[in-house]
């Protein structure tokens, strides 16, 4: 016999004992008219477990979302943080940095304990142009 666990909580879980053990009962001084009503029993308890499964899988639907939501919000500012960073750089700058990606190297001063840091903060002179620099 195949043993599923599936874990239920409040109203439903005392439904579901309730079923189990009635149908318990019906095992136990089963007769061949009793067939019908653990046929029954089985059907309700089936029932109960596919409702609270399309709960469980609608409750993960809104939480991935979400996610999917704030990762679409954080990809764009990247994007555009990139932009920024590209027509801020120098053309040597953009050159070195081409040369680095195609070889494979990482950037000089990278490493894994600053990856995902945030960069430092611009000088005056760059906050000026970043306001009234074009919008990407």
């Amino acid at each position: 016999m195949r043993e599923t666990v599936l874990q239920v909580h409040g109203r439903d879980e005392m439904a579901m004992k309730l079923l189990f053990w009635e149908l318990e009962q019906h095992l136990k001084s089963s007769s061949g008219a009793s067939v019908v009503a653990i046929d029954n029993k089985i059907e309700q308890a089936m029932d109960l477990v596919k409702s609270h499964l399309m709960y469980a899988v609608r409750e993960e639907v809104e939480v991935l979302k979400e996610q999917i939501k704030e990762l679409i919000e954080r990809n764009s500012q990247l994007e555009q943080e990139n932009n920024l960073l590209k027509n801020l750089a120098s053309p040597e700058q953009l050159a070195q940095f081409q040369a680095q990606v195609q070889s494979g190297s990482p950037p000089p001063g990278s490493s894994s304990s600053t990856q995902g840091a945030q960069p430092p903060p611009a000088p005056p002179a760059q906050l000026s142009a970043q306001s009234s620099g074009p919008s990407a």
